[in-house]
């Protein structure tokens, strides 16, 4: 047995194979296996004062093995999904339930830090925390599948937040309820390919970004909305905050889902998603009793409405831009069918459709925008939002070519079925944390888009989308056809 300590933490490992310490200070061992044969070595982490006595214990290796299998293969058993590309929303439901910290039930982002956007660069972010938006949107797509312990787990622990007694909602937090996640660069590390900086913590979770109240509503919605129950009692007070915060703050400037650096602004996905958070309160309130506060619900709800029909479509951009007064575009416009808030059949959702496939688009994949963001350099397409086009395709009808679009992201993922952040359209190389939850429940949705549009019909599929969530009255239909998305 070897072992290392530092402070009070230590590290042993146990290892039949006879090992020597290198000249750089690690410990090597060479030995042979033959067909079948296992050789198990026990790595053991210790913490505290008995730390000098800690050594890893005598196991049955071969059982446990036998047990995790078994857990994870009758997890995906449970799955109630069996439409197209099983295999692929398999291997995503799985990164997804692998993101997820057992203690708490909190879910991080990505597993990893610093993994470049561009090659490099100096867009390398930690993603190892709770986004509340991400977590959000995972426990959506793993709901959708049928697990519902997932949800609950997390929504149990965004209760033990206790954000009313905190006064206040952030972003993200540590995966045992830190707020504190200040970001400090590690100056002695090259980084991956020489991108620097290398950065632990996340300046992010100071910002304000609004449209969180409306992906956490959306999710606790749905899983009632399943269950066919009203909101938990110890739940209630977490509903009333999200609505309340969107109620009041939807008028102000924000940084956006994409938490950009330059700035607040008055971000068109930010102000959809606080119509999304106040739409669902309302029907979660209807739901639960609690009738009290549907009026002024449902008031500022359709506030933010007028207000984002009237200031978020840009007639000359031909789409929904990424901020009020802007003519830039932004991929988080494409998610306006999938709200309600407007069908897949409403000419501006098409327009805008089509000016992303036209503007926005690399080789087929999709950027999440090209406005100048307040950091150097660039980034690769976005992953999620190459989905969020196919998801497009599939609920107006265009169903080979949602098809087309979710293979060509498919195509990119590695030889385990994982896909990261960004995808170089130029290389086809990986880029950003890896594997990264945004981009495999995007798969997720996006296989049930198809799977639901082949099944009932592409303009039946459009509606039953939108009309589920209510607000569609008073829109147009487009029925001629759209060109073909072209590559920049």
């Amino acid at each position: 047995m070897a072992r290392d300590e530092a402070g009070r933490q230590s590290l042993a490992l146990s290892c039949p194979i006879p090992l020597r310490p290198s000249e750089d200070g690690a410990l090597v061992g060479r030995f042979r296996l033959a067909a079948g044969e296992r050789v198990w070595l026990s790595l053991a982490y210790h913490a505290g004062a008995d730390h000098v006595d800690a050594r890893p214990e005598p196991r049955d290796h071969d059982a446990l093995l036998a047990r995790t299998l078994e857990y994870w293969e009758q997890w995906w058993r449970d799955c109630s999904y069996e439409g197209p590309y099983r295999d692929l929303v398999g291997r995503s439901a799985l990164a997804l339930k692998l993101l997820t910290f057992e203690p708490t039930g909190a879910l991080v982002a990505a597993p990893t830090t610093s993994l470049p956007e561009e090659i490099g660069g100096v867009r390398n972010w930690d993603y190892r925390f709770t986004w509340l938006r991400d977590s959000a949107l995972t426990i959506y797509a793993l709901q959708l599948l049928g697990y519902e312990e997932e949800a609950t787990d997390f929504f149990n622990w965004l209760d033990r937040l206790c954000v009313t007694c905190r006064g206040d909602v952030q972003i993200m937090y540590g995966i045992r309820g830190e707020s504190s996640l200040p970001e400090q660069t590690l100056a002695h590390l090259s980084g991956y390919r020489d991108s620097r900086p290398v950065r632990i913590g996340n300046a992010a979770f100071g910002q304000r970004q609004l449209d969180v109240y409306g992906e956490v509503l959306d999710a606790v919605h749905l899983y009632h909305e399943r269950a066919n129950l009203p909101v938990r009692a110890e739940w209630w007070d977490e509903v009333c905050l999200l609505a309340d915060e969107a109620a009041a703050r939807w008028r102000e400037p924000d940084h956006g889902i994409w938490e950009v650096r330059g700035g607040p602004r008055h971000f068109f996905y930010s102000k959809l998603m606080c119509w999304v958070a106040l739409d669902r309160a309302v029907k979660l309130a209807a739901r639960s009793g609690h009738r009290d506060e549907i009026g002024r619900w449902s008031k500022a709800r359709d506030e933010i409405r007028r207000a984002v029909l009237a200031e978020g479509y840009n007639a000359e951009a031909g789409a929904f831009t990424q901020s009020f007064g802007s003519s830039e575009l932004d991929a988080s416009a494409l998610v306006v069918p999938f709200t309600g808030f407007l069908p897949a059949t409403d000419p501006r959702v098409l327009s805008t459709m089509r000016a992303v496939g036209e503007r926005l688009t690399s080789r087929g994949l999709v950027y999440r925008y090209l406005a100048g963001d307040g950091l150097p350099g660039g980034e690769a397409t976005f992953a999620m939002c190459t989905f969020w086009l196919a998801d497009n395709l599939a609920l107006c009808g265009r169903v080979d070519e949602a098809r087309e679009v979710f293979e060509r992201v498919a195509s990119y993922a590695s030889d385990t079925g994982l896909l990261a952040e960004e995808i170089d359209p130029s290389t086809g190389e990986l880029l950003g944390n890896y594997p990264q939850g945004f981009t495999h429940l995007a798969l997720i949705r996006t296989a049930l888009h198809i799977q639901k549009a082949e099944a009932l019909g592409a303009e039946e599929h459009a509606e039953d989308a939108a009309e589920r969530a209510g607000h569609v009255a008073g829109t147009g239909r487009l029925r001629r056809p759209l060109s073909r998305p072209a590559p920049r």
